[in-house]
């Protein structure tokens, strides 16, 4: 179950190592928050939910699987975050990453708080899609 979790995590880390930096340097480049709101983790996190909670209905467990993909995907999409805290604070560059005054903090606040912050609505959209679908599968399979 573990090396299938890996798996469905593959392609939202990848993307997730560059939807981080891209809004990083979206900022830098002044653009402002309003238009770049919606390049993000959570968004990410939302999205890929939506699809794994069609994509999931006809395994034999998948509530587990769902909550071990995003065990995988959510701490390690925070590790851009942190380096660029890292870097915001390293350089005085001003962005919202910059909201921790040290190591600990950042690494619990990036790597253990910001990953529960994907992993809770990530898995109650997936879960209730998971139990719509598993439902009406049932309802329209004949006996």
């Amino acid at each position: 179950m573990f090396k299938r979790a890996l798996k469905l995590a593959y392609l939202p880390i990848i993307i997730a190592l560059i939807v981080t930096p891209l809004r990083f340097s979206l900022e830098l480049a002044g653009i402002p928050e309003i238009y770049i709101f919606f390049i993000g983790l959570l968004w990410l996190t939302l999205a890929f939910s939506i699809y794994w909670g069609f994509k999931l209905v006809r395994e034999k467990k998948p509530y587990q699987l769902l909550l071990y993909t995003l065990l995988i995907f959510s701490p390690i999409s925070r590790l851009p975050v942190f380096v660029l805290w890292w870097i915001t604070k390293t350089w005085n560059l001003g962005t919202h990453y910059d909201i921790f005054d040290n190591w600990s903090q950042a690494l619990i606040g990036q790597l253990f708080y910001g990953a529960l912050v994907q992993i809770i609505p990530g898995f109650i959209v997936a879960a209730l899609l998971l139990s719509i679908n598993r439902h009406r599968i049932q309802v329209n399979e004949p006996k």
